[in-house]
């Protein structure tokens, strides 16, 4: 709904505009009367009415695609989102075993019925493993909540190269290190183990977040260039060259982090000529003319 109501008024339709906002916030509502759990978000209900991704439940009490959306959806109070994310990365993530778990425990015993999930082994694709798909949204809702360091490791974690960057590595990955996996492992039998190469909605995702989310790199009605502050302290910066719509014109960016702590654009430079930053971002106007363009950008 949040996407749809500019794109109304954009287009003059305020009406529809004042139906979907109205249904906003009749959603909000219902979605913290009906899936807050106490420490973080439902996943659902079952027929019988009994929650699934509840701590009421005996298996799957926490699954991470809802507490990614609730922070993505811009439904959610910050204060929940913060608590959610939380519980995500207390449950979830396994550093050690370089995973995200989309759901734990794994289904496997309960006499209720989730679905197809519950026919895979336990740990493996959706059913408690790694669904790349929904490791990259927790990447992007780590990102929109400021917990920059969290993201940019977190991304790294998720890079087929990072899991085959060893001989060791590479053999318990089992697949091939230049392609994204839609699945890795976390039975105990094939822990770190890849599934289902070559998934293109994974892929996908981890462009976008990759480039958008933790690079904070955007084009907004493809007429604009805006660059957020938004990568790690640690990292010095980065370069890369776009083309914004597979038009003619490309540019070659350049972002500069001069500080720890690098909250907001405080220069920018299109072709030499210095454009004052906006409310700590950069936004830079597109042109369609052919050329090679600079954009140079400092942190701070």
């Amino acid at each position: 709904t949040a996407e749809f109501i500019p794109l109304c008024e954009g287009r003059a339709d305020g009406a529809r505009a004042a139906r979907l906002r109205a249904h906003q916030v009749r959603l909000s509502a219902a979605l913290e009367r009906a899936g807050w759990d106490g420490d973080w978000y439902r996943r659902g209900y079952y027929d019988d009415g009994s929650p699934l991704g509840s701590s009421e439940s005996d298996e799957c009490r926490i699954d991470a695609l809802v507490q990614a959306w609730s922070v993505l959806s811009g439904a959610a109070p910050r204060a929940r989102c913060e608590q959610a994310m939380d519980a995500l990365e207390r449950d979830l993530i396994s550093w050690q075993d370089g995973l995200v778990r989309l759901l734990t425990p794994p289904f496997d015993h309960t006499p209720q019925d989730p679905g197809y999930i519950k026919g895979y082994v336990p740990g493996v694709r959706e059913n408690g493993g790694q669904y790349t798909h929904a490791a990259l949204w927790v990447v992007a809702a780590m990102a929109r909540l400021g917990r920059r360091d969290q993201a940019g490791r977190l991304l790294q974690l998720l890079s087929p190269v990072t899991r085959s960057g060893s001989r060791a590595g590479a053999e318990v990955y089992q697949v091939e290190p230049y392609v994204v996996a839609a699945d890795v492992y976390s039975n105990p039998q094939h822990l770190g183990r890849g599934g289902w190469t070559w998934y293109t909605g994974s892929a996908g995702w981890m462009l976008r977040v990759t480039l958008e989310s933790v690079l904070g790199v955007t084009v907004e009605g493809g007429t604009t260039l805006v660059v957020r502050a938004a990568i790690p302290p640690s990292w010095p910066g980065f370069r890369l060259v776009l083309r914004p719509l597979g038009g003619s014109s490309t540019y070659a960016i350049e972002v500069r982090n001069t500080s720890t702590q690098a909250v907001r654009v405080v220069g920018v430079r299109l072709d030499g000529r210095k454009i004052p930053p906006n409310g700590g971002e950069a936004r830079v106007p597109l042109s369609e003319d052919g050329l090679e363009h600079r954009v140079e950008i400092d942190l701070g």
